[in-house]
């Protein structure tokens, strides 16, 4: 059986033109000001390309130009640039208008050969015996009040941080959807947008960061609730962040590997 989708992805009369009703439930940012998660917005052209090509996911690559607010519409037209006998190669351009919000470009399809895994999964405690955390903006209508989130490694930035700098800048957290939701190559796309998350972890004050771009690449996709987001900043350089994250299955099958960059914000530390 199939699960209800995390977004409201609608297709048109045009089999290569999708749009998405920017909702609450899909935004980050404060009361008034937000905006569509960059996860979510690589969610949708991900979702729109599996659904116009008929093939999955191998990788995407997204360039955030611009923001869609609350109650913009954003389209979604999909160009299949090549089609091969298994891998097909695609560009998703989304648009508000003639504003282009962020461009995907991606390999879909299937072949059939050696699969493995070299990359292990980090050793931490099973979700029940991990402390539940919250996002320090605290909104239940945002796309991160739709996740449950337990901190297994790591410092989770939900208030003043105590130890200073991190030595290994690493974030270990397990996630899973309130709604119910499996692990799909749509909602991996917007985990892998979690990256920001470690910056308060590394630095050792309240931070975190507005993403330029996010690459993911797909591995063995498990019908799982909990996913464990594996963090890490690997360098900050002038005010621009470069991380990855892992995402792992609770039995340590990678699923997808992303990695992405952003500019530093600070912010102030929440009122406890």
């Amino acid at each position: 059986m199939s699960q209800p989708p995390f977004l409201d992805l609608r297709a048109t009369h045009n089999s290569h033109r999708w749009f998405l009703p920017v909702t609450p439930e899909i935004t980050v940012g404060p009361e008034g000001k937000a905006f569509l998660f960059g996860g979510v917005g690589m969610a949708a052209a991900v979702r729109a390309m599996e659904a116009t090509c008929g093939r999955p996911v191998i990788w995407a690559t997204a360039q955030y130009l611009s923001y869609a607010r609350v109650g913009a519409i954003v389209d979604y037209d999909v160009r299949e640039a090549t089609v091969g006998n298994a891998i097909s190669q695609v560009r998703v351009t989304a648009h508000i208008g003639d504003q282009e919000i962020l461009t995907v470009n991606a390999a879909l399809g299937a072949r059939e050969g050696v699969t493995d895994q070299w990359l292990k999964a980090p050793d931490v405690p099973p979700p029940d015996q991990c402390p539940p955390v919250k996002h320090w903006r605290g909104r239940a209508d945002s796309v991160h009040g739709r996740f449950e989130t337990r901190l297994a490694y790591g410092r989770y930035p939900t208030g003043q941080l105590e130890g200073g700098r991190s030595e290994d800048a690493r974030l270990v957290t397990w996630v899973r959807s309130r709604d119910g939701l499996l692990a799909s190559p749509e909602l991996l796309a917007v985990l892998a947008d979690f990256v920001p998350q470690a910056t308060s972890n590394a630095l050792g004050y309240h931070a975190g960061g507005n993403s330029l771009d996010n690459t993911i690449r797909y591995g063995r996709i498990q019908p799982t609730d909990w996913v464990m987001c594996d963090i890490r900043i690997d360098a900050i350089v002038s005010g621009l962040i470069h991380g990855s994250i892992h995402l792992f299955s609770p039995d340590g099958v990678l699923m997808a590997t992303a990695s992405q960059s952003l500019i530093l914000r600070v912010h102030p530390v929440p009122a406890p």
